[in-house]
């Protein structure tokens, strides 16, 4: 009211009056000059003395870390939205930083809570590498292993930490894409500072410069979940080790006001640490907490969720963290009020993230080329690709495993990006895997691999695994990786088992002529190969090579002069082109596989005496597509046959059995044991129907169907109704040894059906 403002300015005026003991009278224009003062402070409006004309205060906002409890920020940040109040400047820690960083780069709570919400958790801490990632070679030699560990003069080590953090790191590169050629965070569009600590001297490192994704993620790389950062030469963890509440920085930042969120632990009595994590945890919080009691001092507002009852990695109770930071946000809603202005909300609009790649730069390496580095990524500069493109090629490299630390940054170039790769190369050459597996054919088997990587050329790696069990086998894999250039491999395998049989690899004349049903059959098969192979349109992989084969059958059914069936060598050519972007080798969900090859055998010892040049082609497609929530639908068509007069029958396509890992033309089918049918031709498809009851576990239904006879598609029988069937109904679980599963199966054509069981990966 103007009344009001006047009797404020008489105050004021008052007060700006000198006030003597013995005052003498004023003179009479300065009388006149005074009545007239007071007379127009009276009169003036309100406006004039309103608060706009005081300046507002800057306002600090610094995040503690604490995991998955720093989603409490994320609530005390809607509130503060709704209060009206802006922050002038964030300094945060670990989660902390990273909620902060992206609130700094312009996204509004709302936006950040819907980030989170559609994190997978689990993937970003296992550091989740699709398998589309994996090169064909990777895929085959890495998935059938349970434990890996380095392997160094004879002692076995423990990795550096669970995760590189690539996961989180190209998610927080593509979060921050509106602000990735800002190097000064003051510049941000809320100035912005957060905390790591140099592990070599245990001090703590203010990154107030940088690129920023790279500084959240070492501010957040908690010690044995995250690997290190290295930044301008210094190795970084997590910040909340020296400074889990950067409250000074802030105020030398300039801030007035400092609202501080506080969501560290509370030191925990001996019944809640009962595990790993949270000892850990307790050790890292003592000095903390100690520091604590001086920073809530310089703290204006000071802001304790209720979050006692959830842990560092309790991402899954997101929600609830969430609810609880707004609670305690309101718990002081008054004070907050207080600091509110009429200022509409920050909210990041959409932009495109195209990024036009003008060059690439990589950082000095002494085991590997520019060329098989360029190859992972699949694409080379100029190029314009988007932040999948990116992180596919950043996952190629990760998967490798020939990286320690792999991190990037985009660079202003050319009204584009140049794109600065700084690899770490593994110091640890040699790894020591092991595996275990039981299936019906090979039986109960324990894996065990050593693999040396950069044994003679750049690029190269050696495995070779040997299982030990009931049928003791080897396979031995030597490969020089060119990316997109040509590649070579040697491969050599030794498989053998003893089993009862359907099948006498000859037409069934055997069975007619001895009037057996089965026989009790051991197989040895050593197998050499010399490849090469290439990436072909940046997806399918082609190659071609020389094939040496000692191929052994007998059996103890027959007397001595007969009980042998084959002990021939053989030498063949093969070519072969391959796609496979199945997410899953046993259970996908989404994806495309196709394989198509050809053989020639060009050679035989001959102990049959039958051998004769022929060829053997055969090709698979299927695809896999999760139609609802958690159902899966699996089709896969198989066929293949032979081109020649004459063929082996050692070679022809046998049916029967699953969960083996299948060599020469062996294929699993359902209803039918191990080894049961067989042809020199066949075509097959096979439906599978996916329930996954709950994570990792699933209830599944398959149908098989078949035709197979010698010369199938001469006769045109091919396109016959199926002449064999079978049906299964399992259970399957993802074990960290590998899918454990069993099946019942039968078919319609026999008096009997079979439960199949497997565990473990396939090798």
């Amino acid at each position: 009211m103007p009344f009001q403002s006047g009797l404020v300015s008489i105050r004021l005026l008052k007060n700006s009056i000198s006030i003597t003991r013995n005052p003498k009278p004023a003179p009479r224009n300065s009388q006149l000059a005074i009545f007239l003062i007071i007379t127009s402070a009276l009169l003036l409006p309100s406006s004039i003395f309103s608060q706009d004309t005081i300046p507002r205060k800057k306002i600090g906002l610094v995040l503690s870390g604490g995991g998955a409890k720093g989603f409490a920020h994320i609530g005390v940040l809607k509130v503060l939205e709704q209060a009206g109040v802006k922050i002038d400047y964030i300094g945060g820690t670990s989660m902390g930083a990273v909620v902060g960083g992206l609130y700094a780069s312009g996204y509004s709570a709302t936006q950040i809570d819907s980030i989170f919400h559609n994190t997978n958790f689990d993937e970003l801490l296992q550091d989740y590498i699709p398998r589309s990632s994996k090169s064909f070679y990777e895929k085959l030699n890495d998935e059938k292993y349970a434990i890996s560990l380095p392997f160094n003069k004879f002692k076995i080590g423990i990795p550096v930490a669970l995760s590189k953090g690539m996961y989180n790191y190209n998610m927080l590169a593509k979060l921050t894409h509106n602000v990735r050629h800002i190097r000064n965070f003051n510049q941000l569009p809320i100035p912005f500072i957060c905390v790591a600590t140099d592990i070599e001297t245990g001090k703590e490192v203010l990154l107030r410069k940088g690129y920023l994704a790279q500084a959240m993620m070492a501010s957040s790389a908690f010690p044995s979940l995250f690997s290190p950062v290295e930044i301008d030469g210094k190795i970084l963890i997590d910040g909340g080790v020296t400074n889990n509440y950067p409250a000074e920085e802030l105020r030398k930042m300039g801030a007035e006001i400092i609202i501080g969120v506080d969501v560290q632990d509370d030191l925990k009595d001996r019944e809640s640490l009962k595990d790993a994590t949270r000892i850990l945890v307790q050790i890292t919080n003592l000095e903390m907490i100690n520091k604590m009691k001086e920073k809530t001092k310089i703290t204006d507002i000071y802001i304790k969720p209720d979050i006692s009852n959830y842990g560092v990695i309790s991402f899954d109770e997101g929600k609830e963290i969430i609810k609880k930071g707004e609670e305690a946000a309101f718990a002081v809603y008054d004070q907050i009020k207080k600091l509110g202005t009429e200022n509409e909300a920050q909210h990041l609009e959409k932009v495109d993230e195209c990024l036009d790649v003008q060059g690439i730069t990589i950082s000095k390496m002494d085991n590997y080329t520019r060329s098989y580095v360029v190859g992972k990524l699949r694409f080379k500069a100029p190029k314009e690709i988007n932040y999948d493109d990116l992180k596919t090629g950043i996952n190629n490299l990760n998967a490798t495993q020939n990286f320690s630390r792999i991190s990037y940054s985009l660079e202003p170039k050319d009204n584009g990006d140049e794109l600065k790769i700084n690899l770490s190369e593994n110091e640890n050459k040699t790894l020591l895997k092991f595996g275990l597996h039981y299936d019906g054919l090979y039986k109960s088997a324990i894996l065990v691999n050593v693999t040396h990587k950069k044994s003679v050329f750049k690029n190269d790696v050696l495995s070779i695994d040997l299982a030990l069990g009931d049928n003791i086998r080897y396979n031995l894999d030597y490969y020089i990786d060119n990316g997109f250039y040509w590649s070579f491999g040697i491969k050599s395998r030794f498989n053998k088992f003893n089993r009862n049989v359907k099948t006498d690899f000859n037409d069934g004349a055997l069975f007619e002529q001895t009037g057996l049903n089965s026989l009790n059959m051991d197989f040895s098969d050593l197998t050499n190969q010399i490849y090469v192979q290439s990436v072909f349109i940046q997806k399918y992989l082609i190659g071609a090579g020389l094939e040496h084969k000692y191929l052994r059958i007998e059996t103890e059914n027959l007397d001595d002069t007969d009980r042998i069936f084959e002990n021939s060598t053989y030498i063949s050519a093969f070519g072969y082109l391959k796609y496979d972007s199945f997410d899953n080798r046993y259970f996908p969900k989404n994806g495309l596989l196709f394989s198509g090859d050809i053989q020639t055998f060009l050679y035989s010892s001959d102990y049959t005496k039958e051998f004769k040049r022929f060829s053997i082609a055969k090709g698979e497609i299927g695809f896999a597509k999760n139609f609802a929530k958690k159902w899966t639908l699996k089709i896969q068509s198989e066929v293949g046959f032979k081109i020649g007069n004459e063929s082996v029958d050692f070679f022809d396509f046998v049916l029967g059995g699953y969960g083996n890992l299948t060599i020469n033309n062996f294929k699993h089918f359902f209803g039918y044991d191990f080894l049961s049918i067989s042809a020199d031709s066949y075509i097959k498809s096979c439906f599978t129907v996916d329930y996954e009851i709950y994570k990792r576990n699933h209830f599944n239904f398959s149908a098989n169907y078949a035709n197979l006879e010698n010369n199938l598609f001469e006769t045109g029988n091919w396109f016959s109704r199926p002449k064999f069937s079978g049906y299964a109904i399992g259970y399957g679980y993802e074990s960290v040894v590998g899918p454990i599963e069993i099946k019942y199966t039968w078919s319609p054509e026999l008096p009997k059906g079979y439960t199949m069981i497997n565990v473990g990966f396939w090798f």
